[in-house]
């Protein structure tokens, strides 16, 4: 019997990990408008995705939310080539976030403080899952998440840990429901 449940354990977490690893999300296709776009700082291309998004009028604003605390606004700008009128009216960059869970509350305090009802997420195609799942967590009630992945090629090792990440959210968050 405990052979038997162990291989079953074993299949389900093979075949999670295969699925999580073959069916990464990808962009977002069609013209979907949002209230706003957020960006999740870290691997190449995120920035630069976003950015391309809020030039072509995917959403009228733009919050970045992880930005090393040392980045000045105006690097930034200089950075990414971002105008200066973009950077006031439409940019605003997050320093509180140092991981993927104070992604979360960072960007929760601005979409509240921003009243927004519809967000495109940007992050890389490996990070979609979890990043969303912990939005999820600390947004507002109501709420749309929209992805918008930049695609990538993770290494087996980045996938590896960054499903066993997401398997260990979903167990802390079924703990939290369950426990008194």
């Amino acid at each position: 019997m405990f052979r038997r449940t162990a291989a079953f354990v074993v299949l389900v977490w093979f075949f999670g990990f295969v699925w999580f690893a073959v069916t990464l999300p990808g962009p977002m296709v069609g013209a979907s408008k949002s209230d706003a776009i957020i960006v999740l700082t870290g691997s190449r291309g995120r920035i630069e995705h976003a950015l391309d998004g809020l030039e072509k009028g995917a959403a009228p604003r733009l919050f970045v939310s992880g930005v090393d605390p040392e980045v000045r606004p105006v690097e930034f700008a200089a950075e990414f080539k971002v105008p200066a009128r973009t950077m006031q009216c439409c940019v605003d960059l997050g320093f509180e976030a140092y991981d993927t869970r104070s992604n979360g509350v960072e960007t929760a305090r601005w979409v509240e403080r921003h009243k927004v009802r519809t967000i495109r997420l940007v992050t890389a195609d490996w990070h979609m899952r979890r990043a969303e799942l912990e939005l999820l967590r600390e947004l507002p009630e109501g709420v749309e998440v929209r992805r918008d992945a930049v695609r990538s090629r993770p290494s087996f090792s980045a996938l590896f840990l960054e499903y066993h990440k997401l398997l260990w959210r979903l167990a802390s968050n079924l703990w939290e429901q369950w426990s008194p």
